[in-house]
């Protein structure tokens, strides 16, 4: 029995909650949406159950025209779906949760989505939504409906060779001819052999879209359509490729959605045949992978402390092209590709400690998230192009940390732990750190992790306490997903001094701008799920 007496949803009763569900998603009823949600878990449905039908109600609706826009001769950005990008932070994150909360992550997917739909109606304030901030509320009508812009398709199949059949479909997507390469890749995807090196080539379709510019530049990709490319694979994981239609209908389709932004990887190509090949750039037409970057993949040797700190510098500290050399040295000398990258994460982490204004988290978040990507995709996939996209991630980090600098956020003052520390108990400063992530002190809440991170004490109730410091901040899922990439790395990442991981999570899940009440989700789980705590 439920904490409010409801007993199980009989199996007749399932269409009907989903069917309110989705009115109330369409209907952008935010209170209705999570009352369904409470609704599935008092009656035990399955979670892969619960996922999936989110998905199949918002896939339509969390697609654009074009991630940009030109009005009257200024160019503007249209946002990405953060729905699907939200779902999969809390595959992950409900594995951090203590037993009472494992449901609190999906609680804010579920507060979330519908504030989410028809994004580019949103930006013109034609719909209402989380972008949609000075939208009005007509008295008594309904929202507009949200529009598909781009309709669901039929499977379209090709014969041929895999890589031949894939090569096909990155051209299509290069092309920007949306409808079909999603039918193509959906096509490819028909066939439960050829499903991971398909996955693996749509997620690197989306590791290699990311823009060459972000100072004084709105109009930016940042990594999304990675993003939404691993969504896709991990909660297509999740619940089953077998019902997973939904979620590529979400997912695979806007990888081909404009603009797409190729010219960081051409300039990692470039750097393959220059600084690791050490050869000569030539008009003649290039292709494929060289002996010795295939070579480089294979190596596994670890950084030392000093050469993680020199990369480190040369990334954040230095100029454009001091970490390209820092990295062609690297690996020169032997190193592991993905032992780098555990570096160039820390470089990303250190970014988002030294920001401080709460507005301008946009560059350093999306950045750690690609590098997260990526370290997931060398973990999962055996991509023969991975290297060049150490040298993508690698210009992401340099790029992010001169835009901090020259709009003067970046603060490198050393964080120390509070004199008041001394002696207290594990469980003591973990609730000090809790205490002042949810009353957004930063500068507390940085000082007393130091202090944790400092006492020697198991490291585990750390993580969870962040975790769960995120899950109960709610209105943007940037709140869970940089908490969610940055305490995963924090568990796997091998490098010296990985405190950097933790302590940015902690500052972004405190510091990250924050908008209407940002306690209100969790509260009314625990209100609905009788969890005196959050309540």
């Amino acid at each position: 029995m439920s904490p409010d007496g409801i007993g199980q949803m009989a199996a007749n009763e399932l269409p009907r909650e989903y069917s309110k569900l989705e009115e109330c998603v369409l209907q952008r009823d935010q209170h209705g949406a999570q009352e369904s949600y409470y609704n599935l878990l008092r009656a035990g449905r399955p979670k892969a159950e619960i996922m999936a039908e989110a998905v199949r109600i918002h896939a339509p609706y969390t697609h654009v025209p074009y991630h940009e826009r030109i009005d009257d001769g200024f160019v503007n950005f249209v946002n990405n779906d953060h729905c699907l990008l939200s779902i999969r932070a809390t595959v992950n994150l409900a594995k951090m949760m203590p037993p009472d909360l494992v449901d609190l992550p999906m609680a804010q997917s579920f507060w979330y989505m519908p504030t989410a739909l028809d994004i580019w109606n949103q930006k013109i304030l034609k719909a209402p939504g989380h972008y949609a901030r000075g939208y009005e509320k007509k008295e008594g009508q309904p929202p507009p409906e949200p529009v598909v812009y781009w309709p669901d398709q039929e499977p379209k199949m090709l014969s041929g060779p895999l890589e031949e059949r894939l090569n096909h479909w990155s051209t299509l997507v290069q092309r920007g001819e949306v409808i079909e390469a999603y039918s193509t890749f959906l096509g490819i995807m028909e066939n439960p052999a050829d499903r991971k090196q398909a996955l693996a080539q749509l997620v690197f379709a989306g590791l290699m879209d990311v823009q060459d510019r972000a100072l004084y530049n709105r109009s930016y990709t940042t990594g999304h359509k990675a993003y939404r490319a691993r969504s896709t694979v991990e909660i297509g994981n999740a619940i089953g490729w077998e019902h997973a239609h939904p979620v590529l209908y979400a997912g695979a389709l806007d990888i081909a959605v404009g603009p797409r932004w190729y010219s960081s990887y051409e300039m990692a190509c470039n750097l393959i045949t220059v600084f690791v090949d050490k050869e000569r750039i030539a008009a003649i037409p290039m292709s494929g992978t060289s002996d010795t970057e295939k070579r480089m993949l294979t190596q596994t040797a670890p950084l030392s402390q000093q050469e993680t700190e020199d990369l480190i510098d040369a990334l954040i500290r230095q100029p454009e092209p001091a970490y390209i050399e820092a990295v062609a040295k690297l690996l020169h000398a032997g190193k592991g590709p993905r032992q780098i990258l555990d570096a160039v994460q820390l470089a990303a982490a250190q970014v988002i400690v030294e920001t401080r204004d709460e507005n301008n988290f946009s560059i350093p978040q999306h950045c750690y998230e690609y590098c997260n990507t990526l370290g997931w995709f060398y973990d999962n996939f055996q991509h023969p192009q991975r290297l060049k996209l150490l040298f993508v991630a690698a210009s992401f980090v340099n790029r992010d940390a001169w835009h901090q600098r020259e709009t003067g956020d970046s603060d490198d003052s050393p964080i120390k732990a509070p004199a008041a520390a001394a002696g207290m108990t594990r469980d003591g400063l973990l609730d000090r750190v809790e205490g002042a992530i949810l009353s957004f002190d930063s500068a507390e809440a940085l000082a007393w992790t130091r202090a944790y991170l400092d006492s020697g004490e198991d490291r585990t109730p750390l993580v969870q306490r962040v975790a769960v410091a995120a899950c109960r901040i709610g209105n943007d899922p940037h709140n869970q997903e940089i908490a969610q990439c940055t305490l995963e790395d924090f568990g796997k990442n091998k490098s010296w001094n990985t405190d950097r991981l933790m302590l940015a999570a902690v500052q972004h899940t405190t510091n990250h701008r924050k908008y209407g009440d940002p306690l209100d989700c969790s509260r009314r789980f625990g209100n609905a799920m009788g969890v005196e705590r959050l309540q």
